[in-house]
């Protein structure tokens, strides 16, 4: 056990370990236990729907939004023309009267809810969607728009268990620039590329816990359903176009050579180059002036893509458990090439895919994408947009933690714009073993980039948030939490909690077969906090509700202090007692460890357990010799806001 030689003792009371030591007054405690141990009630109660044991109940339903869309690409004038079918399963226990949709470019409008709620003086704006036509049963439907929403009202209410209609929608939109942040164009010097998300109406959810769920679109992500999509793209030819899903149609749009080239790196653990820089200027033969590309892809929630003529484009097998492989595939602008850029792009993106799917639960889709572009650090399913400029490590752990994000949400379909911390926090907690494993651990330990600075210990980079009065909890909306709190509380703290679980409270063994089972019970489903909570408890075999409420529910800080030493009968050859109090609201079980003056050491494990009761507590020790140095967590594993009262010394005479 490594004990650090640089813990601050100079605060601290120390004594004279000669006859009686003197006991001093006991330190002032906020810990109340019986605040701490009281029962947790979580906000969505166990039904039919779901379990205590924190599974998709007997009777658990989910709508279905399956999708055909037919979209053209108009680069001149910088609009998405499209024609889409949604068919629509009500497979809820209620008829529906209306349906909701999701209209997420009207954020870009001037008169959005989101300027408001952003506080942010934005000059360039769109006027969102344009909705040419919307029909059900080849009738024009009647519907109303408010702002990112759609509500559509039936003349016949859609039948309960199995219910299903068509919505037809045809509409078009301009396309942000770099200005729209999730969805935009940007000029490279090869040519314009367009990273296109959110870019079809689309259902919102009905589900058991809300009926409806039409939070406006402001910032925070998405909450979707699952279906097919079949989709197409018409563009000028010379473009590549990198979708979400499987490309159905290669032999229309991609070169012989370019063929060739993929069969190649379907069988091939290193990056091939598909189409490499110097194949950029020379433009892509094709016999008209305008090119479909057909995807599809099944049992997903969302579609995205990215086009230009500007790509660079490389691939490599993924090895999947059972024998199953996928795709990763890289498109990035010339400028963004070479060993120390996006030239590695595809390695780091294999070897993430592979990395999680043997850890938590396999890829489920044939390809996994990294697009360089105007749109950065934006994750989709199956196809991730980042910065075209980012580097080495930089590159490494942006890579590692977009595709993550095919785990949380797009394959555990979370709700995002109230669990923010669900996808963001579980996706990081992914990325520290990711970052440990590429390579021996050459990216690792992973660090966030604003806690680069601070050095190396998680733990002791997390006070701040969890001594800032102001910090939100980590249950809480995505849309409330500020700019200031986003990282460091969803990304960061939310990780670190999994992290503390795994690592000091439930064990590896008993973090992660739990975890798993939670991913597969609720793969393509929508689970709640409560559900991972109880999940997390039934399965590890452990109540969690001291560390939900101290942790996740609330902001609360731990501060474990040594607060005595004494010897029985005032004679050290009789015997140590040590006295331990815990002076906050948090708990986590602790290592303390004694050092005596005859060399010798003992460790000793003090469970959560210890405070159900009391707030300090003698720790007996059957020790001949007289005490030199007691440590609270001498590795330095645990969030304790004051390390100084951490740590005992004796005097020297």
């Amino acid at each position: 056990m490594r004990i650090s030689t640089t813990l601050l003792v100079a605060t601290i009371s120390v004594f004279v370990f000669s006859g009686a030591a003197r006991k001093p007054e006991p330190p002032k405690s906020t810990f109340n236990p019986f605040e701490t141990f009281a029962p947790l009630t979580l906000p969505d109660p166990v039904n039919r729907y779901r379990s205590a044991s924190g599974v998709p109940g007997p009777d658990y339903w989910q709508n279905r939004a399956d999708y055909k869309i037919h979209a053209t690409l108009d680069t001149a004038a910088n609009v998405l023309s499209a024609d889409e079918i949604i068919t629509y399963t009500n497979n809820s226990p209620d008829a529906l009267d209306s349906l909701w949709l999701q209209l997420d470019q009207n954020i870009y409008r001037k008169d959005s809810r989101a300027r408001a709620a952003r506080g942010r003086n934005v000059p360039m704006s769109t006027e969102g969607f344009v909705l040419d036509a919307v029909e059900i049963a080849n009738a024009p439907a009647d519907y109303i728009v408010d702002d990112t929403r759609m509500q559509i009202r039936l003349a016949r209410a859609l039948e309960a268990r199995g219910g299903k209609l068509e919505i037809h929608i045809r509409y078009h939109y301009e396309m942000p620039g770099a200005f729209g942040g999730r969805t935009a164009h940007g000029a490279t010097p090869g040519g314009e590329i367009y990273d296109i998300a959110q870019w079809y109406p689309r259902m919102a959810v009905y589900d058991d816990l809300r009926g409806w769920n039409t939070l406006p679109y402001v910032g925070a992500e998405f909450y979707l359903d699952y279906g097919d999509f079949d989709y197409d793209i018409t563009l000028p030819s010379d473009m590549l176009v990198a979708g979400s899903g499987e490309l159905v149609n290669p032999d229309d749009v991609l070169t012989n050579a370019e063929r060739a080239r993929l069969k190649q790196a379907a069988s091939s653990d290193k990056t091939v180059m598909i189409r490499d820089v110097g194949e950029i200027a020379a433009a892509r033969p094709a016999k008209t002036p305008a090119l479909t590309w057909r995807f599809h892809m099944e049992n997903t929630r969302d579609v995205a893509f990215s086009a230009s003529k500007a790509f660079v484009w490389d691939a490599a097998r993924i090895n999947l458990p059972g024998g199953k492989s996928a795709l990763a595939m890289s498109f990035y602008p010339a400028e963004s090439a070479g060993h120390d850029g996006w030239g590695r792009s595809t390695e780091y993106l294999k070897d993430s895919v592979e990395n999680f799917s043997k850890r938590w639960f396999p890829y489920p889709w044939p390809v996994a994408i990294n697009v360089a572009g105007p749109v950065t650090a934006m994750e989709y399913p199956a196809l991730m947009f980042n910065d075209p400029k980012v580097k080495n490590k930089d590159l490494f752990f942006i890579t590692a933690h977009e595709i993550g994000h095919s785990w949380f949400p797009m394959i555990v379909g979370t709700d995002e714009r109230r669990n923010q911390w669900m996808d963001e926090g579980f996706n990081t907690f992914m990325d520290v073993y990711e970052s440990d494993d590429f390579s021996n651990g050459i990216y690792g330990p992973k660090r966030d980039p604003e806690y680069a600075e601070g050095g190396g210990n998680p733990v002791d980079l997390i006070l701040p948030v969890m001594n800032d009065p102001d910090a939100p909890a980590v249950v809480a909306a995505g849309d409330q939490v500020t700019e200031k709190y986003r990282h460091s509380v969803t990304y960061f703290k939310a990780a670190l909690g999994l992290v503390l679980l795994r690592e000091q409270i439930l064990g590896k063994d008993r973090f992660d077969w739990p975890f798993r089972k939670f991913i597969r019970d609720w793969a393509y489903k929508h689970p709640s906090p409560s559900d991972f909570f109880r999940a997390m408890n039934s399965n590890a075999g452990e109540d969690l509700s001291w560390f939900w409420r101290g942790w996740y529910l609330n902001n609360w800080t731990l501060d474990l202090a040594v607060t005595g030493v004494r010897y029985k009968d005032g004679d050290a050859k009789k015997g140590s007692i040590v006295t331990i109090a815990n002076l906050d609201r948090l708990v986590m079980p602790a290592v303390v460890e004694i050092q005596f003056a005859d060399g010798s050491t003992r460790a000793f494990r003090l469970p959560v357990e210890t405070w159900l009761k009391k707030k300090s507590v003698d720790l007996d020790f059957d020790s001949t010799s007289p005490v030199s140095k007691v440590v609270i967590d001498p590795d330095r594993v645990l969030p304790d806001r004051q390390r100084a009262n951490n740590v005992f010394e004796a005097r020297a005479r």
